[in-house]
Order: C-alpha cells, then structure tokens, then sequence
C-alpha cells in the first residue's frame, strides 16, 4: 500500500513539474513573485523602503554624517558634492523635485528600466516590486518639493567645480595579497 501511495505522489509531481516546463513568466507574473512590503499605507511602506534602501546615505545631506538623525522633512534633497570615478563625476539628485513634474506610471517606467552612471545601484530598483515602486513614489510626493536640483554630470576628461569623494580603488595589487593570507579574526 505505502508503495502505491508513493507512486501516485511521483506521478503527481512529475505532472506538476512537466506542466510548467516551457512556460515562462510573464511580466505581470515575475512582478508578483516577487517580495512586497506590507504597511499601514503606501506612503509608510515608502518611507520604510527609503530607509532599509539607503537611498538617505547619498540623496539626504549629512544623513551619514549624523547616523541617520537627519529630520524627515529635510530627507532626499540631493547633495552637491559628487562621486567621481572613471566615469566621470555623477550626483545624488534631489528626488523630491525629481517626482514633481512625474507621473507615478513615469517614476516607475524609470526605476524598472533606466541603467545610470554608478554609484547609483539601479539593478536593486529593477529587482523591485512595482507596488513598492509605487510606493517611493507616493511616499517622495508626500514630502513634498523642496531644495535645488543637483549638480550636473561632469565628464571624466573635466575637473568638477563642487566638493567629490573619489569613487575609484586604489592599490589593486594588494587584493593578491590578501588572497595568499589567511583571514584573521
């Protein structure tokens, strides 16, 4: 008897298993595997994916600085000092003003599609969940626009005219080093 019971529960699975062979996910699909934030409100699940994201390290002035104690009424205004590697010097914009002139349908088009100049990580934004899209979204309208646009990118051949941090490794020789030794604690 377990023998048979066995052998129906491998012949379920294999159906299972060979129904879906072949048929990819669509859009919609893959969007909803995807994680979901779930929050009282859209505006609060943005603002919690704006704090566990980072996005205050580089768009909020003096966010690191401060550990993070920067008022949320000043959050992602942008910052006018630049990270300049081999590609140049790129800034945080203000993404307040960025949504100002955006539609929700536009912000989300942007975050799922657009590939930038780093350091911005946009692969994290595309591996979103449009409904936690959306939610930045909403939660950066709720702040409200306020401060100035960001600087402009600077070509890698032009010295920028603002404060940088340079963006780019030095002493890659001593990554070989590190692989011959073994790690301390």
């Amino acid at each position: 008897m377990k023998q048979i019971l066995y052998f129906i529960a491998a012949i379920g699975v294999g159906a299972a298993l060979f129904s879906s062979c072949g048929n990819a996910p669509d859009a919609a699909n893959a969007d909803n595997e995807k994680p979901v934030i779930h929050a009282r409100s859209p505006v609060d699940a943005g603002r919690y994916l704006v704090m566990v994201g980072a996005c205050n390290d580089c768009h909020t002035p003096g966010y690191m600085e401060k550990a993070g104690k920067v008022p949320e009424g000043e959050w992602l205004t942008g910052v006018p000092i630049g990270f300049k590697g081999p590609w140049g010097t790129t800034y945080p914009p203000n993404l307040r003003l960025t949504v100002t002139d955006m539609s929700e349908d536009d912000w989300v088009e942007m975050v799922s599609t657009r590939n930038t100049l780093p350091p911005m990580p946009w692969f994290n934004l595309h591996a979103m969940n449009e409904k936690d899209q959306r939610a930045i979204y909403q939660y950066l309208k709720h702040l409200g626009p306020i401060g100035e646009r960001a600087p402009l990118y600077v070509s890698p051949d032009r010295e920028p005219e603002t404060p940088y941090f340079i963006f780019e490794p030095l002493h890659l020789e001593r990554l070989a080093l590190l692989q011959k030794k073994p790690l301390q604690e």
